[in-house]
């Protein structure tokens, strides 16, 4: 009779375009749902439901805590993500230079060890995405018609690529077209690069 009772009053408040109150019964955690942390949670954990493009791949893959610092996860990510192992090491040096290995983290964002995003220090780079960083011209149509992202693997948008598998893939993507490059310093900031003088 309860649950009778329940479905009435659920449904005449639909009806009515009244929220219907939640129940202990409806508080029953999504596996599936998205794991963003609060500020007491200490680690980050990236759902397989937020990145469907990425979904069969996450499934075999173990769910990653990640950590300011920490790119233990990398091997198996990048290998995953297509990476030659004899580039792993020039990589794992370029996520740590650019993102400290937190794949949630935008141009700009301050985080903390545990890649919980605090604050933020800039606003003129914002399109910097995740892992590597993979900045908007590589993505965004509107900024780069040629954009490889969305020319190749149709990721036209920020969001897919704060994916960790979804940037390392796009990274490898790039990495293929154009070497380091669009990673080194000197390429976009002559002002970072040390001038050779003449003998």
């Amino acid at each position: 009779m309860r649950i009778i009772t329940g479905w009435v009053t659920s449904l005449l408040f639909l009806a009515l375009g009244v929220a219907v109150p939640t129940t202990e019964a409806s508080l029953v955690p999504d596996k599936e749902a998205s794991l963003i942390p609060d500020k007491e949670d200490s680690n980050i954990l990236i759902s397989k439901s937020l990145f469907p493009q990425s979904r069969v791949l996450r499934e075999s893959l173990p769910e990653i805590l990640y950590s300011h610092g920490n790119i233990d996860w990398l091997p198996k990510l990048a290998t995953a993500a297509g990476w030659p192992k004899e580039t792993h090491q020039k990589l794992g040096q370029i996520i740590l230079r650019e993102s400290g290995g937190c794949p949630n983290r935008k141009g700009g964002d301050i985080v903390n060890r545990n890649c919980y995003i605090t604050g933020v220090s800039e606003w003129n780079h914002r399109s910097d995405t995740g892992l590597l960083q993979i900045n908007g011209v590589n993505y965004n149509p509107e900024r780069n018609k040629w954009a490889i992202a969305c020319r190749k693997m149709s990721i036209c948008t920020q969001e897919p690529l704060l994916d960790p598998l979804t940037n390392l893939k796009v990274g490898y993507l790039i990495y293929q077209d154009s070497g380091w490059a669009p990673w080194d310093p000197c390429t976009w900031d002559k002002k970072r690069c040390p001038t050779k003088t003449k003998p």
